[in-house]
């Protein structure tokens, strides 16, 4: 039996690795969480009371706090996803975001080494790392060239993985992960932004008095994958003979505006109910006579990355990564659990 330091554990990606693990190994987990007097544990509720489940203090951005956990706990494995990973926040708080998503990083990993150098970490990539894309789709070999605060902090934060683990022959790796989604997405998010309005104007059609959705740049594509598929890869990731880097996605892309219609159809709206009018900021879209979605200009973000794609095939033939769900099926599990929840 091994320990698992898993930070972000109460937000989607760490509940669900929390939960794959617990159920597919006989490790135990030590969840490192910000003020444990803080109880935002909706997703982990389930876990509470798992005696191979343990939630302690920890402040990714205090190095001390960060060094004394990983003295004390010495863990065979570090995952950390604990970030600030809303894109479009990052243009007003950039410090914050190089904090908490690049230099925690670097505090990880001197305390690895420091104290436990045998111990296999994994920091969580992103695709945003691609930004001005040269080329689709984009695979393990495309140059880093970010349009957001966010995106150099997660390019920032693979160049210290690097350097630590060649300097120091540390099993250190960090994935490129394309947008996943899933039922514990954060409502910040616009792909559960979407699915959370979707169930309420569902719930508030019938009375005729509803408030639009409101989004920004709708034709902007994207790589959407169910999150509980990635965590498995991150896994698989973890326990090579030895660290390499991949690049997790569903090597398809979708537009948000493709999202929005399969979404209001899945609720029962209809395809052929609905429609797209207008131009820019001006378009909208109906459902007969009313609007279901308008455009706020105040969504536009200052750079905005318009396509990005992923080529996960190595992953799948090195690592035998095999995702089940599919675009469709995500958003169908997404917005069946907001209406059910309603």
């Amino acid at each position: 039996m091994k320990k698992i330091i898993i930070t972000g554990v109460t937000g989607q990606d760490g509940s669900f690795m929390a939960d794959y693990l617990l159920k597919n190994t006989e490790h135990t987990i030590v969840a490192g969480v910000r003020r444990l007097s803080v109880k935002n544990h909706e997703n982990i509720q389930h876990l509470l009371g798992n005696p191979r489940f343990k939630l302690i203090d920890l402040d990714v951005t205090d190095s001390v706090n960060t060094e004394d956990v990983i003295a004390k706990e010495k863990p065979d494995y570090f995952i950390n996803f604990a970030a600030n990973s809303f894109v479009g926040v990052s243009w007003s708080q950039p410090a914050n975001h190089m904090n908490t998503n690049a230099m925690a990083v670097m505090y990880q990993l001197e305390a690895i080494r420091k104290h436990c150098p045998k111990c296999r970490y994994y920091n969580a990539g992103s695709s945003e790392e691609f930004g001005d894309v040269l080329h689709s789709p984009q695979s393990e070999l495309h140059p880093l060239r970010p349009r957001s605060p966010y995106g150099v902090s997660k390019a920032s934060a693979r160049h210290m993985v690097k350097v630590w683990r060649d300097s120091y022959n540390l099993f250190a790796v960090q994935g490129w992960l394309f947008n996943h989604e899933g039922t514990r997405r954060g409502e910040e998010f616009v792909t559960r932004k979407i699915t959370k309005n979707v169930a309420r104007i569902q719930n508030e059609y019938v009375n005729g008095d509803f408030k639009p959705l409101e989004l920004g740049n709708v034709d902007a594509k994207r790589d959407w994958s169910d999150a509980e598929d990635f965590v498995k890869g991150i896994w698989l990731m973890l326990n090579q003979e030895h660290p390499k880097e991949y690049v997790l996605s569903s090597n398809e892309t979708h537009t948000i505006r493709e999202f929005v219609e399969e979404a209001f159809n899945l609720a029962g709206f209809g395809f052929e109910k609905c429609r797209w009018e207008g131009r820019g900021v001006d378009e909208k879209y109906y459902h007969e006579d009313k609007v279901l979605v308008q455009i706020n200009p105040a969504f536009y973000r200052p750079a905005e990355v318009d396509l990005l794609l992923g080529d996960s095939s190595l992953a799948r033939r090195e690592l035998n990564w095999n995702p089940q769900t599919d675009f469709l099926g995500l958003v169908r599990k997404m917005v069946d659990r907001d209406i059910q929840e309603y």
